[in-house]
This record gives structure tokens, sequence and C-alpha cells, in this order.
């Protein structure tokens, strides 16, 4: 088996795991919307999570996502294991002791951030956050051994045992959410934050019987004087200073929406969602697929091999994301009446969720496309250059915000974002071209050209259908489902036909990533 064939059978694994976790985040973000609306018990509930994944990515997420893999994959390519394992256990050690300690100090510091972080909110709802955030807390560090157990896993190229425990993750979520809520108490919104702990404890147990068949070996030691520790640290520090100032913008918009009417935070919460949807099904999947790859390309010196691998992944991301970001625009209300409104969800929360999304929604391919570019640096062991664009790019966002809020409110705040994403896109193909000299440019252009041809000619499409179809269903429930799904089907159709017309290579990846999973 090729290793495109290889990177292609892991990403399609992962994009199946991730469908079924989506789907069952939608129907945790459903039960939550039908309990409890779009109110203010919603937002002190999103809000909630801003300290515990500050922790998160302060410690963890620079190692795993810029470091870690890299770094072992490297000992294993040159048959250095044993080495391998005492970096592992040193970097762990290290992880879990310093997060440990920051989390007790965070537990008594909640009020006081949480009063920085949502002025806006009332005295009663600042309360509930707090609550909530001390129960969150509780998630990093089951969080971190989780995702050093999956770092070390598909390292050996081994990914589905953290993808199932994505899936139980949400299952854990949705169950114990639903045992404890109850529409009229708002701190009963705390099942499901106890879900969420309960899940991660579930999604690292169900990996750790696959690190004994691959033979671990830990060590209870810390040695920082290792030059695989060294280059780990060396390679995360730029990264956890990214992800700590990006945890910036994070406040920033929570700040500002704080002060708009309440449940706007909630809105800007489930567009988020559904536009991370595709993302974290295509693009986090085949990113995550492709980077021991890279790694191993890269510590062997097959730059060549190394560009095909990069290209490859960005026109797949691009031939998949366009047609996806157009349909959602334009089947963005049936969508969200499908998924959201019932219960305390109305029509009127329906329209103002439409309006995030809809900004959201143009960035699809930006945000896609980020999954890979910064992983192609990670991969060359360059980590400084992707962190100083992401935070120019972030800088950028941020100033976005400040001008948008006040004319779009939460649209604003939801478009400044897909603003920053592109700047951020554009700046990782400008550097990583000076980098490795060619990009595979014309190639990945004419993808972008043939597809938002495609794109296009199946959104008017879909948009005359639909339009149709309403008069003739209606808005309710069954009626959003049956345009939603007729526009799907109408989209899907006429872009197959136009992109095999084109004689579009990408189509075939995506018929052999996608139809491999359908088969079986």
């Amino acid at each position: 088996m090729s290793t495109t064939q290889k990177m292609m059978r892991a990403a399609g694994l992962l994009m199946l795991a991730n469908l079924i976790s989506r789907f069952l985040g939608f129907i945790r973000e459903s039960l939550m919307a039908g309990l409890f609306g779009k109110t203010a018990a919603t937002d002190a509930y999103n809000t909630a999570f801003i300290l515990p994944d500050l922790l998160y990515w302060l410690l963890v997420g620079g190692v795993l996502s810029a470091a870690f893999i890299p770094v072992l994959s490297e000992y294993i390519a040159k048959g250095q294991e044993k080495e391998g394992w005492k970096v592992v256990s040193s970097v762990t050690n290290l992880i879990f002791l310093s997060l440990c300690s920051l989390i007790i100090i965070a537990m008594f510091l909640t009020p006081k951030f949480i009063a920085l972080q949502v002025p806006g909110f009332s005295p009663e709802n600042q309360q509930l956050t707090v609550y909530l955030t001390r129960i969150l807390l509780l998630q990093p560090v089951i969080l971190a051994l989780s995702g050093i157990t999956m770092g070390i896993l598909n390292s050996y190229k081994i990914f589905w045992p953290s993808a199932v425990g994505t899936i139980l993750y949400n299952a854990s979520i949705i169950i114990f959410g639903a045992i404890f809520a109850d529409s009229g108490e708002a701190y009963s919104i705390s099942g499901f934050a106890f879900g969420v702990v309960i899940g991660a404890a579930v999604n690292f147990l169900i990996q750790v019987p696959f690190l004994r068949r691959i033979g671990i070996r830990y060590y209870p030691i810390i040695d920082l004087r290792h030059p695989g520790v060294r280059k780990i640290v060396a390679l995360s520090l730029p990264i956890i200073i990214m992800y700590t100032l990006n945890q910036l913008q994070v406040i920033v918009n929570s700040n500002l929406g704080s002060n708009l009417p309440a449940g706007s935070l909630t809105a800007i919460w489930y567009s988020y969602r559904l536009f991370q949807l595709p993302v974290g099904i295509f693009a986090l999947a085949i990113g995550v697929a492709v980077f021991p790859t890279l790694s191993e390309q890269a510590a062997l010196r097959k730059f060549k091999d190394f560009l095909k691998t990069v290209s490859g992944a960005i026109r797949l991301l691009i031939f998949i994301t366009i047609p996806i970001s157009v349909g959602m625009m334009v089947l963005r209300f049936p969508l969200i009446r499908v998924l959201f409104q019932h219960g305390e969800f109305t029509p009127r929360d329906t329209e103002l969720t439409a309006i995030p999304l809809l900004f959201f929604a143009l960035g699809i391919t930006a945000q896609a496309i980020i999954q890979v570019l910064p992983r192609a640096f990670y991969a060359l062991q360059n980590t400084w250059l992707p962190v100083i664009l992401g935070v120019l790019a972030m800088v950028a966002s941020i100033i976005w915000m400040l001008i948008l809020v006040g004319p779009l409110a939460h649209g604003g705040l939801a478009l400044a974002v897909t603003l920053g994403a592109v700047i951020q896109m554009v700046l990782l193909f400008v550097f990583l071209r000076r980098k490795l000299g060619k990009i595979d440019g014309r190639r990945i252009v004419a993808t972008f050209i043939k597809t938002s041809i495609a794109a296009a000619i199946m959104g008017l499409s879909v948009k005359l259908s639909a339009d149709f179809l309403t008069v003739w269903f209606g808005i309710g429930k069954i009626g959003s489902l049956l345009v939603l799904l007729s526009g799907t089907f109408i989209g899907v159709v006429i872009f197959i036909v136009i992109a095999k017309a084109f004689k579009m290579e990408e189509y075939a990846l995506a018929v052999e990533l996608l139809g491999r999973k359908l088969r079986k």
C-alpha cells in the first residue's frame, strides 16, 4: 500500500469517527437548545470553557500540535524508540505536575477571572459561570493525558482509538446532560459540565490498552537535559505563546458579546459549531492523518514527497470545503431550524443565529487550510514562523472585532474571525512557498478556480430550488428537513456533474477517500 493510500485510509477513518462525533455533538447542542434555549444560562456554560481551555493550551496544546509528534516520529524513524520513550515520560511528568499546580491556583482565582472576562453579565450569571468553570477545571489534566496518549499512538500511525474516544466523549456529555437537566433551573446545566469531565476520562481510558500493545515504556523521570526534551520545549514555546495570546481573541469576543443582548454569545457559539462541522470532519482529519507522514518525510529529507503531500492535502480540502461553504450559506435557515428550533429555542433565535453563521461560513475553506499549513512548518521543526504569522492574524481579527461589533453586532464578531483566518491562510502560503522554493501554486489555484465555478453554479441552483420548495413545504420542522435534504441532494449532484466535466483530479481523490468508508 502506497503512502498516499495509507494517508487516505487514516483520513477516511478519522472523518468517519469525526462525523459520528459531530453528529452526537449536535444532538448535545440540540438537547441544550431545547432545554435552555438561547439564554443567560447557555452564555454562562459556553463562557465557562475559556479558563480551562486557556490552561490546556498553555501547557499541552502547543506540545502536542507542534512538537510531540515530530520529535517522537523522528526517534521512531531512526530506530531509537528507547530514547523516544524517555522523552515521552519526561514531558508527560512535567506537564502533569505543572498543570495540577496551575489548576489549584485557578480554582481560587476563578471569580476574579470571570469578572474581568464577562463584565456585562449579571451578578447571578457571573456566579453560575464561576460554578461551571470550577467543574470544567477538572478536565484539562485528563485531557492532557488523553492528548499525550493520542500523540504517541498517532506517531505509530494508530488513529482509531482516539477517534472512538472522541465519540464516547460526546456520548457522555449527552447522557449526563439529559439526566441532570431541568429547564426551570439554570444550575442544572451543570450536568453537561460534569459530562465533559467524565467524557474526557472515558476518552483517555479507551486508549490505554493500545499503549501496552505498542510496548509502552514509562520512566518516572523529568530529564530537562535530554536533547529530545529540550527540542520539544524549544519547538513548543512559540506555540504555547501563540495559543495563550489567541485566548486574548476569545476574551475580547466574550467581553464585547457580554454587552450585547442576552443570548448573543450563544448564537455565536451555535453558529460556530455548525461552521466547525466540515472543518472538524474533513480538515482536522486530513491534517492529523498527514502530520506523521510529513514529519517522517521531513526527518528523512524527502522534500519532493513532502511538497506533494502538502499540495495534495490542500487541493483536496479546497475541493471539499468550498461547496460545503456555499451550501451552508444558502441552506443556513432550514439547517438551524432542523437542529435547534424546538422547545425554548424560538424562530427569532433561528434568525439571530443565522447571522453569524453566514459570516462564519465564508471562512470555512480558510479555516480548513490552516489545519494543514502550520503542520507543514511543525513537521520541518520550524514553529516560530507560523506562530508569528498566527499572532499577526489574531491582532488583525481583534481590530476587526472592535470595528465591526458596532454596525453588525454579533455578526461582526463572526466576520472578524473569518477575516483573521483568511489573513492567516494567505501569510502561511506566502512564507511556506519562500521556505520550500515552490508550493505547487498553479495546481492549487486551478483547483480553487474550478471548484469555485462549480460551487457558484451549485449554490444558485440550490437557492432557487430551496426557495421554491419552502413555499410548498413551509418552515416547520418537517418542511425544513425536506428542504434541507432536497437542497443537499441537488447540490451534490450538480457539483459532481460539473467536477467530472472539468476532469478534476481531486474528485477521484475524494471518491477514494469517502468511497472506501461508504463501502465498508
